[in-house]
């Protein structure tokens, strides 16, 4: 277990290179399988999730070569063989699904861990990818601790309609799509950034896709993939997180974010705690005139509200970072998760370091600003940003505090820390047994 030590109350200032996203790494790395042709990828982060993925291609027998100081990897998956019988895929990682699809094409089965899982978020359902692989021709069998998932024939193209926008289901349409022969379409499928990145790397591979970045997604599938050379954007979550610890701190930090298009409801968000947001020359600045503020509503007798859900809503899981902001600032909001039952349990660490929060339900809760807020040692769950929110409440606060069990951040930002004193903070990883 890894704990965070910080020394707060020191404003943040300079500037940030943030990592690639996670959730476009993570299935653009599943998705490379489908090809046996040579590929270049650049800025790929050294996380925990990267590395299983590879350690797993590696025992496949792909040719894998990484250079984790700049972040390129090539990849040849010309000579990957699968065996169900010993080859296993990765477990406790969400994204190992997402290797189910291409497997499933090139080889004809797959076997999945019945443990897969990811963040602490309550219940994660695998059931409707269970469907889109059925849809597809795949047959679904149990067995001791797995799931085989295998095919008697082509995979056949189809339409199917999700009942919600999930992420990943949606990425693995896509990758089943791609491999079946036909025209296949999906509806009520997610937008997420990091999805239509996703989208865009399966076009470099020559895979026809409509609708990028809308709720139906077009594919036209059975062409054979070719290889190439793709680089990843910055993480919009991470651009995001640093600009809300410049902002917590009363610090001004400036953030390079070559897609500053995907941040307009962000920063009508950063604007209801008072922070004012500035997109220019591929640079993202956040800083506040004063002390944190939620600004009050027009609509009297009403609570300002963040309200996330799938994009292109306010992102959930950005949700914990302005939650920190909220317990920081004068005033009271309401922040409602629309998407994951007991994502919010955590909220009541706050609560050591003084704030004062009110959970009105399992998806919403009530921050009560402008309490005094003091040093303390919290016990994060197993949530990325929930981690990062705890920390960003005890960057603020002048004083040693600890977060214990931070581990999750390095399954997102490689150099969190380092970053971090680039800044200017003191800030340490601990380690316990």
């Amino acid at each position: 277990m890894s704990n965070l030590i910080v020394h707060g109350g020191k404003p943040l200032r300079g500037r940030i290179t943030p990592s690639a996203n996670k959730n476009a790494v993570l299935p653009i790395l599943c998705a490379t399988l489908l090809t046996s042709e040579p590929l270049k990828l650049i800025g790929v982060p050294d996380i925990t999730d990267v590395r299983k993925i590879l350690d797993i291609y590696r025992e496949l027998g792909s040719d894998v070569q990484w250079d984790r100081e700049t972040g390129t990897l090539s990849l040849h998956h010309k000579n990957t063989h699968f065996d169900p019988a010993k080859h296993h895929l990765p477990e406790e990682m969400r994204s190992s699904i997402m290797l189910v699809p291409p497997l499933l094409a090139r080889f004809g089965v797959a076997r999945l861990e019945d443990n897969v899982k990811g963040c602490t978020l309550g219940v994660r359902e695998i059931d409707p990818h269970v469907e889109v692989f059925r849809n597809f021709g795949g047959l679904v069998e149990r067995s001791l601790g797995s799931l085989l998932i295998h095919r008697d024939g082509p995979l056949k193209a189809v339409k199917h309609w999700l009942d919600y926008a999930s992420v990943t289901t949606t990425e693995n349409f896509v990758l089943c799509a791609v491999a079946a022969d036909g025209t296949s379409t999906l509806n009520n499928a997610a937008s997420e950034p990091h999805v239509q990145e996703f989208c865009r790397f399966m076009q470099m591979l020559g895979a026809q896709i409509k609708g990028i970045g809308t709720s139906r997604v077009t594919v036209i599938g059975g062409a054979p993939l070719g290889g190439g050379e793709f680089r990843f954007d910055e993480d919009f979550h991470e651009i995001t997180t640093f600009l809300a610890l410049g902002a917590i701190t009363g610090g001004d930090v400036i953030v390079k974010n070559s897609a500053p298009d995907n941040f307009p409801l962000i920063d009508r968000t950063f604007a209801k705690f008072g922070v004012h947001v500035e997109h220019k020359d591929g640079w993202s600045r956040a800083w506040r005139d004063g002390p944190l503020k939620v600004q009050t509503p027009f609509t009297s007798n009403t609570l300002t509200k963040v309200e996330a859900a799938p994009w292109p809503y306010f992102p959930v899981d950005l949700l914990p970072i302005f939650i920190a902001l909220g317990v920081s600032a004068e005033g009271n909001a309401m922040f409602w998760n629309k998407v994951y039952d007991g994502a919010l349990g955590w909220t009541g660490e706050l609560s050591k370091f003084g704030a004062h929060v009110f959970s009105s339900d399992p998806h919403r809760i009530i921050t009560f600003g402008g309490s005094k807020l003091a040093p303390a040692t919290v016990e994060s769950p197993y949530i990325i940003r929930v981690a990062i929110a705890l920390f960003m409440v005890a960057a603020s606060i002048q004083g040693r505090s600890e977060i214990r069990n931070a581990t999750p951040i390095r399954r997102a930002h490689p150099s969190f820390v380092e970053n971090l004193r680039s800044l200017g903070a003191q800030v340490e990883w601990t380690e316990e047994e």
